[in-house]
């Protein structure tokens, strides 16, 4: 995954991983209380739908997730299942503080990373669908600033195609990140960032998760709205599917909403630019809770912001994916243009992840996408073959073992208990570059 881009995505059928974000609150991090493993409290699940009947799965799955859990030093998780065939299920497991016994909740909000660029996408869409845009305009149209974006359409941004520097990635940009954690970002001090670097390749040759590219559309989608971002997101996207625990924070509010977990990470920004993984000599003491996660709750989410700063709740998030790949956003017409246009992240393995307008292919009819910042992430599915969907969201970025983002670990077991391991192979987590494997923020 890329690791100044803070997200990776991964499950059944491959491995992608894709940038993130990172950030928190008002306060900036600071070191957790108690080391991630031996405090945390007990394992809850519960069947959804007023059903008594613990699904078969669940079962497996209430033994399997606290195994990975400590393997990966994950202090808390939240999952959301719902599947018309197997049985819908719910499960907490952890704590949401390290130190103490408090259990996870399906109602806390989490900071949700690049799952939010599937919103910067679906609202560039919309403008599509209306009239107002097309997918082979040149950014310079909406942006003259942007190198060589004359010949980089809307459609490569979307897509993770434009070869862009993602600022992310800048050292300068990191280290600020660290010393001034309460920073509100603007977009023309991020994409300046981005600009003062080369393009990585010409536009259109491959696919490479750039934060740059959503930051972007971001621009585009207040030019052609006439309002922020934020707005557009609401008016367009949480107001039609009554989602009332989602939103885009504005630049200046670090304040994540009551009820919440605390969120943590293993490393600085800096320290994290290149992967997330603890240094080997180092990962005994991460796993055992005496090397402790630095706490990024508070943290300012603004240098994310279209790319990947949005809160949501699980349940939440349930609505949203499935509107995503279903077509609940968009007339039949313009989501087919989003479902074909994904593409195989490496050229020459057609059955590998794909990305397209915002949205990846996990395996087969697997959609959906996921998201990573310094303090939490999250991963949302929806089977278009079988009607399930899946949410999970953790406390911890990423785990120290590998740098992968801890949702993504978490989904690999949930996919392979749910349609068998075969579907799931071991492949390369996230590849630390300018991006990530997977699609998320």
């Amino acid at each position: 995954m890329m690791k100044n881009s803070r997200v990776a995505v991964v499950v059944a059928g491959a491995l992608i991983a894709v940038s993130g974000c990172s950030s928190g609150g008002p306060a900036g991090p600071t070191a957790g209380t108690a080391g991630n493993t031996g405090n945390t409290a007990p394992a809850t699940g519960t069947p959804s739908g007023g059903s008594a009947q613990v699904p078969a799965y669940a079962m497996t799955l209430q033994q399997q997730l606290p195994e990975v859990m400590k393997a990966n030093a994950i202090p808390g998780v939240v999952v959301l299942i719902k599947s018309p065939t197997r049985g819908d299920w719910s499960g907490t497991f952890g704590t949401a503080e390290i130190g103490k016994e408090t259990p996870m909740s399906l109602s806390d909000f989490l900071r949700i990373g690049s799952n939010t660029k599937t919103m910067t996408s679906t609202v560039i869409l919309q403008l599509v669908q209306e009239g107002k845009l097309k997918l082979d305009d040149p950014i310079s149209k909406f942006r003259p600033d942007v190198p060589n974006g004359k010949n980089i359409t809307i459609a490569q941004l979307s897509e993770m195609r434009s070869g862009l520097y993602s600022y992310t990635f800048d050292p300068g940009f990191n280290a600020t990140l660290d010393k001034e954690p309460q920073k509100a970002w603007t977009p023309d001090e991020l994409l300046s960032i981005a600009f003062k670097h080369p393009a990585n390749f010409p536009p259109g040759q491959k696919y490479d998760y750039s934060n740059t590219n959503i930051v972007l559309l971001g621009t585009v989608i207040e030019e052609l709205t006439g309002m922020s971002a934020s707005e557009a997101f609401r008016k367009r996207i949480f107001e039609p599917l009554g989602l009332k625990n989602t939103e885009l924070p504005v630049n200046t509010d670090s304040v994540l909403p009551m009820p919440h977990a605390q969120g943590y990470q293993f490393g600085t920004n800096a320290e994290t630019t290149d992967s997330y993984a603890v240094p080997a000599a180092d990962l005994p003491a991460a796993l055992d809770g005496t090397l402790k996660p630095l706490n990024y709750t508070d943290a300012n989410p603004s240098w994310a912001w279209t790319a990947g700063g949005a809160i949501s709740t699980p349940e939440d998030l349930a609505v949203y994916v499935k509107a995503l790949v279903t077509g609940g956003l968009l007339d039949a017409k313009t989501q087919k243009l989003r479902m074909d246009s994904i593409q195989p992240t490496v050229a020459g393995q057609p059955n590998g992840v794909g990305y397209g307008l915002g949205i990846a292919e996990f395996a087969p009819g697997i959609l959906g996408h996921d998201g990573q910042l310094p303090g939490y992430s999250s991963f949302m599915v929806y089977n278009n073959d079988t009607d399930d969907t899946i949410i999970v969201g953790t406390n911890l970025a990423a785990s120290p073992v590998d740098g992968q983002n801890a949702a993504v670990v978490l989904a690999k077991s949930i996919i392979a208990t749910l349609y068998g391991a075969a579907d799931v192979p071991g492949g390369n987590p996230a590849t630390p570059q300018s991006g990530s494997p997977t699609p998320s923020g």
